[in-house]
């Protein structure tokens, strides 16, 4: 049987993501295929393989190496309106909480290179609702968030996530939000006037305001238990009573001793609201966190102020 070189790729690709989910657990089976296939080619290259193929023995043998692959793949996965199903929750169940508020501030934690966020902004803006909002996107690694910055894409993927966009309720049609140039795509700048992009480090970096909102999603789902702990106590210092925190979908609050200070809203979607006794308190093990600390932006990103 003759098989193009793209069904040959295709093959190993699928062959390596089943060893390591086996392997380490790691389960990348169903993220984005082309923007996983850059990443294992870049990883194959860096690493001084020929082939994709010749990573399934090492992945099985090789734990230092199984380790910098999963940082690799981990880096920047995202796309616009993942999940289009938790979208559809915020548009249907979050936005008319939020449109209760004059004014209010949502934290996307771990945000990448932006997509998750302007998918965010579309739909404020459709709801009406972007022009009393201040969202903070932020993510540990400053070039990442510089790209974010920018909100440049390949005007292909935008034509990709258009599917993604209507599951999530879309009223217009995504390119509206896109300026297309040359195979690019820019994010319209009225989008952006409500997005401040900042580096900022889950692990050390304290809160930097109070916020309605908080999304999270994907990222604690590859830390263990004291760290997942400690980000729950942070997130809930920096959520205003009644304010609400969103995680992936196979995340939850079922490991903190936080857990009795959230209510859930929506099991499905991960979301939970802060409880609004004020006789809530975090637990003793995040009395570390340092709760006053401003964001401090890297260069070229711009700078976070608490209002």
């Amino acid at each position: 049987m003759n098989l193009t070189d793209a069904e040959i790729v295709t093959i190993e690709v699928n062959a390596l993501l089943d060893v390591l989910f086996h392997r380490a657990g790691y389960d990348f089976r169903n993220y984005s295929r082309a923007s996983l296939l850059r990443r294992l080619e870049f990883f194959t290259e860096q690493e001084g393989f020929k082939k994709i193929s010749d990573l399934i023995p090492m992945v099985i043998h090789d734990e230092p190496l199984t380790r910098r692959l999963i940082k690799g793949l981990l880096i920047n996965v995202t796309e616009m309106f993942r999940d289009p199903a938790f979208f559809k929750t915020l548009t249907e169940d979050v936005f008319p909480v939020l449109k209760t508020y004059p004014f209010f501030k949502i934290w996307h934690a771990g945000c990448s290179t932006g997509e998750e966020v302007y998918s965010l902004a579309i739909l404020l803006q459709e709801h009406g609702l972007l022009g009393r909002a201040r969202i903070y996107g932020t993510d540990l690694n400053a070039q990442i968030i510089k790209k974010a910055k920018d909100g440049i894409f390949k005007e292909s993927d935008i034509h990709a996530y258009a599917e993604n966009y209507v599951a999530a309720g879309g009223q217009r049609q995504l390119t509206d939000y896109f300026y297309s140039r040359y195979g690019s795509a820019k994010i319209n700048d009225e989008l952006t006037r409500n997005i401040t992009f900042a580096s900022h480090n889950l692990v050390s970096d304290g809160i930097f305001t109070e916020v309605q909102m908080i999304i999270c999603r994907n990222v604690m789902i590859y830390f263990d238990t004291n760290l997942k702990q400690k980000v729950i106590g942070l997130f809930y210092q920096g959520l205003t009573p009644g304010g609400l925190l969103c995680l992936g979908s196979k995340e939850s609050l079922n490991y903190s001793e936080d857990a009795s200070c959230f209510e859930t809203m929506s099991l499905d979607s991960r979301i939970y609201k802060k409880q609004i006794s004020s006789a809530k308190q975090v637990s003793k093990a995040n009395s570390n966190i340092d709760v006053s600390a401003e964001i401090k932006a890297r260069p070229n990103v711009g700078q976070l102020h608490a209002f």
